[in-house]
Parts: C-alpha cells; sequence; structure tokens
C-alpha cells in the first residue's frame, strides 16, 4: 500500500481547564467527546472495506486481518475510551497497556495486508493523548514504520514499492510528531492560562473579601466617631444637667426650670441626631440652615453658652467640610465642658478664608498636658476627621490657662454637591 498516511492530532484534553468563550464552564472536550467516537469508528469502519475489498493478499489473508481490526473495537471501548476522557499522564501504566495491545493487534494485520495501515489516522491521536511527547514519538515510530518492514519482509515486493512505502511511513512520522509536538505546547500554555485564570478568580476573592472587611472596619470607626460626637456627648450633657438638676431643686428652683428646658432640648437634639445617623444624612443642626447657624445652635446649648464669632465671606461649602466642621466644635465643646472646670468660658470663631475654613474653639478652663495620654479617643478621631478631607487639627493648652483647638479644613480641593454627608 503506498497510500500517504498523514495524521491529523487532535486537541489534548485538560480536566478542569476553562477557557475565554466559557471561562467557568467545562471544558468542551467534557461535553463533546462523542465525535471522537464517530472519527475512530469511521476509520475503522473505512480500513476494514479496504482491507476486505483489496486484491491482494488472498482472502484467506486478508480475513484474519479484519479479526485483529475488529479486536480494537472492544478494547477501545473498554480500557481506551475511559483513558482518553482523564487527564493526559493522570495512568501511565495503563496507558501503556492499552497501546501495547493495539499495536499486537495491529502489527500482524498490517503485516498481512498492506491497507490495514490506513487506521494509522485514529491510533496515532491516541499517542499523543495518551503519552509524553517523547513517548509518542516513539510510539508513532512503531506505528508507522515496523507495519512497513513487516510487511516488505512477508510479501518481498519490488525494491521501488518498498521505498514509496517507507517513505509514506517516514513522512507520517515526521508530520505527525511535528503536529502533535505543536498541539502539545498550546495545550500546555492553555493549562498555565488555566492556572493563571484560577489564581486570578482566587485573588479578587481574596481581594473582594478584604475589601469588605476593610470597609466594614471603616464604617464602624465612622460610626464610633459619629456616636462619640453627637449621641454620647448628648447623653452626657444630659448626665451632668440632671446632677444640677438634683442640686438645684431646693435651693434655686428658677435654675433648675432652665436646666430642664435644656434637658428637654438636648434630648430632642439626640432624637434628631440618632435619626440622621439612621438615615444617613447630615447631621439635625445643618439640615435646619447654614454652617454658622448650626454652630451658634451647639454653642446656644453649652452651659454657659459658648460665644460664637464669624469671619470672611459665609459661602455654602462642600456637606462634608461643614460636617467635619460642626463635628469638631461638638467634640471641642463637649470636652470643654466635661474638662475645663466650673466658670470656664467657651468661644468658638469660624474663619472663612479664600481657599480654607478655619475653626478655633477656645475655653478658659484647666486646660492639660496635651503631651500626656488620655483616655478616649476623642481627640485623635478629631485628628483623623479632618485628615480624611485633607485638613489639620491642633490642640495648644498649657495646664491652668485653657486649652485652644484650632481645625483648618481646604475649601478649594473637594467638590460642592458629590461627596457624602457623613464621615
Amino acid at each position: 500500500m503506498s497510500a500517504d498516511l498523514q495524521v491529523e492530532e487532535p486537541p489534548r484534553r485538560l480536566s478542569g481547564f476553562t477557557g475565554t468563550a466559557g471561562a467557568r464552564e467545562s471544558h468542551v472536550w467534557d461535553r463533546a467527546f462523542g465525535p471522537w467516537d464517530l472519527y475512530f469508528g469511521f476509520v475503522w469502519v473505512a480500513t476494514v472495506a479496504f482491507v476486505l475489498g483489496t486484491d491482494f493478499p488472498s482472502l484467506s489473508y486478508r480475513v484474519p486481518a479484519a479479526a485483529l481490526l475488529t479486536l480494537l473495537i472492544p478494547w477501545y471501548a473498554w480500557a481506551g475510551r475511559p483513558l482518553l476522557q482523564k487527564d493526559p499522564g493522570a495512568e501511565p501504566g495503563l496507558s501503556l497497556r492499552y497501546l501495547g495491545v493495539v499495536v499486537a493487534l495491529f502489527l500482524p494485520a498490517a503485516s498481512l495486508v498492506g491497507e490495514t495501515r490506513l487506521i494509522t489516522f485514529a491510533l496515532a491521536p491516541h499517542c499523543f493523548m495518551l503519552l509524553p511527547l517523547r513517548r509518542a514519538v516513539g510510539a508513532m515510530g512503531v506505528v508507522a514504520l515496523l507495519p512497513v518492514a513487516g510487511w516488505a519482509l512477508l510479501w518481498q515486493p519490488a525494491g521501488h514499492i518498498v521505498f514509496i512505502n517507507a517513505a509514506s511511513a517516514f513522512v507520517t512520522l515526521v508530520f505527525s510528531s511535528f503536529f502533535g509536538a505543536w498541539i502539545i505546547r498550546i495545550i500546555e500554555q492553555s493549562r498555565e492560562r488555566a492556572s493563571l485564570i484560577t489564581e486570578l478568580d482566587a485573588s479578587r476573592e481574596e481581594v473582594a473579601r478584604l475589601s469588605a472587611a476593610q470597609g466594614a472596619h471603616a464604617e464602624r470607626e465612622r460610626m464610633s466617631r459619629e456616636i462619640h460626637d453627637t449621641l454620647a456627648q448628648g447623653f452626657t450633657s444630659l448626665l451632668m444637667l440632671v446632677q444640677a438638676v438634683q442640686s438645684e431643686m431646693d435651693t434655686d428652683p428658677e435654675q433648675a426650670h432652665r436646666h430642664l428646658e435644656l434637658m428637654a432640648a438636648t434630648a430632642r437634639q439626640n432624637l434628631a441626631e440618632a435619626r440622621a445617623l439612621v438615615a444617613g444624612g447630615a447631621p439635625a443642626d445643618l439640615d435646619a440652615g447654614s454652617l454658622p447657624d448650626a454652630v451658634r445652635r451647639l454653642a446656644a446649648r453649652q452651659a454657659p453658652p459658648a460665644a460664637v464669632s464669624v469671619t470672611g465671606e459665609v459661602r455654602p461649602l462642600a456637606a462634608v467640610l461643614e460636617v467635619v466642621a460642626l463635628r469638631s466644635c461638638q467634640e471641642s465643646l463637649s470636652n470643654a465642658s466635661k474638662h475645663a472646670g466650673a466658670g470656664a468660658r467657651c468661644s468658638v470663631s469660624l474663619a472663612y478664608g479664600d481657599g480654607e475654613l478655619t475653626v478655633t474653639v477656645r475655653d478658659t478652663g484647666r486646660g492639660f498636658d496635651p503631651a500626656a495620654p488620655g483616655p478616649g479617643h476623642g481627640l485623635r478621631g478629631l485628628r483623623a476627621r479632618a485628615a480624611e478631607v485633607g485638613g489639620t487639627a491642633s490642640i495648644a493648652a498649657v495646664p491652668g490657662t485653657g486649652t485652644t483647638v484650632t481645625v483648618t479644613l481646604p475649601t478649594t480641593t473637594l467638590p460642592t454637591t458629590t461627596l457624602p454627608t457623613t464621615l
């Protein structure tokens, strides 16, 4: 037989690999192995037809050759097909056994009838799908060259016929080896990309997890500052007013009545702040007017009320800046109420500049040492809140002479409408 047996190689299967079209679906090989069964059956039928239909050798030789080829069908169904559906190299021992039996059935038939070599079209893919590249090339050498040698020794045809068949078998070997190596390299690259996709998916999940954790931590910090600057300070004021009323009920009923009114106003303000906090809106004081108006209302709730001065051109600022400015005043006035001492007076100054807003809160209380560690996180939260919008906060205090808190916020680097209203 002088047919040029050029064998086409199928893509090697990659279990679990997912490509671009179905990056997270099963591989097309897992969904479409059936066509390879049809391909093997078609090549087998064609080979048997050629074997039985040829004129040489006699029927007594062609029938045994066809019988040997027939044995390939159950062997492929029982041993070959399950191996081909597994990962390449998953069962090296079973793969060698399967191919060994295939060669043992194929070589005698191919030596008897030259047309039997047509089935190489179906056997060559099995070599490259089951074996590493070097072993696959070796197996192809056996499948392509040994049948020609056996056929030539058995029938001893003319020299030029042997040469044509040998050349055809050699071309088959070279072409199959080159094409098989190329396909295997493509599959290896696909496997590497599949691994990278898996790692990327894992990295994305980790990034999403860390981002969610960071977001939750940031939200807890924000809520902690909001509660500290609003509800906690309001409740502290209520407790101080309750203590004052208890001491004034018998000695100064009129002053106790004023403190009770202040308690009611503080409770209403705390309720409004709680609702704003839950709704995620602006502080209740800012909802009712401008920043200076909100600061004046805040200062009026102090006991005694704090003086407020405003300089520069008053103008609407980004909501986030006004929230930071108001919270800074709340924190500073609350600290003054708790730590400045009885009789201390407070003053608040808002200075609108061309590119910044400066908030200054002074008290005439006992002061403290800024370098000494203190409980709570009020001053730390004040600095952190200012830093989040690109501003700064400084505390100047000397024991016995009072405390000055200065917060400077930039007004030219933030939009006025798109930033969140709570920090």
